[in-house]
Parts: C-alpha cells; sequence; structure tokens
C-alpha cells in the first residue's frame, strides 16, 4: 500500500527546483513513474513529497546540432525518441534499442529522464547512451553541472544526482568519422527486460585496418553499467580477427560482476556477456569500415 503524500506538480523548471530545494530532506521526482510507483506500492519508498515534472514542456524536446550533437530534454518520452526523424538520420542505434523497450504503452509514458534517474542496470539507454560517450545536464537551485553519463551511475538504483538536484538533460556528442556502434540484449521475451546486454562503439583507422577507439559497456551485469575497459585494450592498434574477437569476449565475461537470480544463473549471464560481446563488437567493427568506404 502506497503511504500517504504531499504531491506538487511543477510548472517550470524553475519552480521544479524550487520545490527540490524547499523539500530536500524528502521527496521523488515523478516524471512517469512507471517503476517509482511499483517501489512505492511495495513501501520500498515512502517519499514525503512528490514532485511530478511531466508535464514540462522546457524539458520535452529533441535537438540536434552538426557542431554539437544532440540534446534530448529529461521529460521526452521513449516513444518520441523513437519515432524522432532526427535520431533516425543521426543516432539510428536510439531507435533500434527504443524498439525494443518494454512495450508500446510503456514507451509512450515513459521518459529518458525518469529511465535513467531510476538507476536500474538493467536499463537499456545506459549502457547505449555511454557507448556514445553521453553526458547528462545537472541542475540545483544553486548550480548547473555535467557529467559523464559513465560516472552518472553509482550501484543499484542509486545515481549521482544530490540533494535538491535534478536532471535536465542528455547530450550525445556527433559520431566520429569511420565510427559505428551496436546495441544488443538478450530476453526470453520481446520487450522484456534484458538478462544481459552489451553496446559497442568502435572507430577504425584511416585505413580500416586497425581498431582506433572502441567502448564496450555491459548492461545488466553488473550493479551498473559497466564498461568492459580491459577487454578494450586487447583491442586498441590492433585488427579484429576471430582470435582477437574471442579473446575480447572472454575478458568482457570476466570484468562482469553478475548476480544470481531466478532469470538465470551467475555463469549463464558470463556466457552472454561473452557471446554479446563478440558479436557487437564484430557488428560495430563492420558497420565502421562501411563507414569508411562511403565517406571516402
Amino acid at each position: 500500500m502506497i503511504r500517504n503524500f504531499t504531491y506538487h506538480r511543477a510548472t517550470t523548471v524553475a519552480e521544479a527546483l524550487d520545490l527540490c530545494h524547499r523539500y530536500r530532506d524528502d521527496y521523488k521526482i515523478i516524471c512517469g513513474g512507471q517503476s517509482l510507483l511499483i517501489l512505492m506500492r511495495q513501501g520500498l519508498v515512502a517519499p514525503e513529497n512528490l514532485i511530478d515534472i511531466k508535464g514540462l514542456s522546457e524539458l520535452d524536446y529533441i535537438t540536434y546540432v552538426p557542431e554539437e550533437g544532440l540534446r534530448i530534454g529529461a521529460a521526452t518520452t521513449h516513444r518520441t525518441v523513437e519515432k524522432s526523424l532526427l535520431v533516425a538520420e543521426h543516432y539510428p542505434l536510439l531507435v533500434s534499442m527504443e524498439e525494443n523497450l518494454a512495450s508500446i504503452q510503456t514507451r509512450n509514458w515513459g521518459t529518458i529522464g525518469g529511465n535513467l534517474c531510476h538507476g536500474d542496470p538493467t536499463g537499456d539507454p545506459g549502457p547505449v547512451f555511454i557507448a556514445l560517450d553521453g553526458r547528462v545536464r545537472l541542475a540545483s537551485k544553486e548550480r548547473e553541472r555535467t557529467l559523464p553519463i559513465e560516472k552518472f551511475f553509482v550501484d543499484f538504483f542509486e545515481t549521482a544526482l544530490e540533494e535538491g538536484e535534478l536532471l535536465l538533460e542528455v547530450r550525445l556528442p556527433p559520431i566520429p568519422a569511420r565510427t559505428a556502434a551496436a546495441y544488443e540484449k538478450f530476453n526470453i521475451i520481446k520487450n522484456d527486460q534484458g538478462l544481459v546486454s552489451v553496446a559497442a562503439s568502435v572507430a577504425v583507422d584511416e585505413t580500416g585496418a586497425v581498431c582506433e577507439d572502441v567502448r564496450i559497456v555491459l548492461g545488466a551485469a553488473a550493479s551498473v553499467p559497466l564498461r568492459a575497459k580491459e577487454a578494450e585494450k586487447l583491442m586498441m592498434g590492433k585488427e579484429l580477427d576471430d582470435k582477437l574477437l574471442a579473446k575480447v569476449g572472454v575478458k568482457a565475461a570476466e570484468e562482469a560482476d553478475p548476480v544470481a537470480d531466478i532469470h538465470a544463473s551467475e555463469t549463464y549471464r558470463r556466457e552472454l556477456v561473452n557471446t554479446l560481446t563478440r558479436r557487437m563488437v564484430k557488428k560495430a567493427w563492420d558497420q565502421a569500415k562501411s563507414r569508411l568506404r562511403e565517406e571516402g
């Protein structure tokens, strides 16, 4: 049963920040609430104050500038991202990611900001945004700051948001030349929560022969979306072949820190990490080489 709380509906970002400051000792932000309300019904979260920012048009937008990249307001729904022509043109990976994120009903109401702030390591956007070198813009009544999304996640359902702070925006830089990214999650039922997911971004050099940069991010394989940095080191400055690819998959599985639950054992999840890492790295590599040919 949900305990009593005081509901506040913010009409501007300034008002929302004022409310966060005023009730900083005991409040929760609701921006869709599909995850938060479940926790409240289970008695795991019982805020005295609920601050609703779902209707803030100031936080509901998608913009793209070639020199700066993509900006997504925190109150933008998953469905809006999925159907955005700007996103489809410049970041098609986000469209395919959204198409397999929960149900259409959930995507119609759930927001990008709400998903990230929930801090669930099984979420889809986190690994993809990290692979794309994304940042988040955060603000309180006193200050504003930006933070790499990789550092935004702290632990299970815990983020770097401080008291009185609000997530305003996600920023993704332009995708560099000769670079491509891929993402896949393994789930038993389509659109369901993933047992494991992997996002990979690969950049090849001007010859297309060796890896110039790489990011490998594991989802649902640790308490946060996890960079497999040791696996990344194996690829730097090298040409990708089956032997190297096998080593990268094994190393990523070793770096993972999955938990066993009713859905899958730790061993099974590590095997999934191995398989998906090899698959996504190879896919991103091939797409990066294809992009090089197109750009040349």
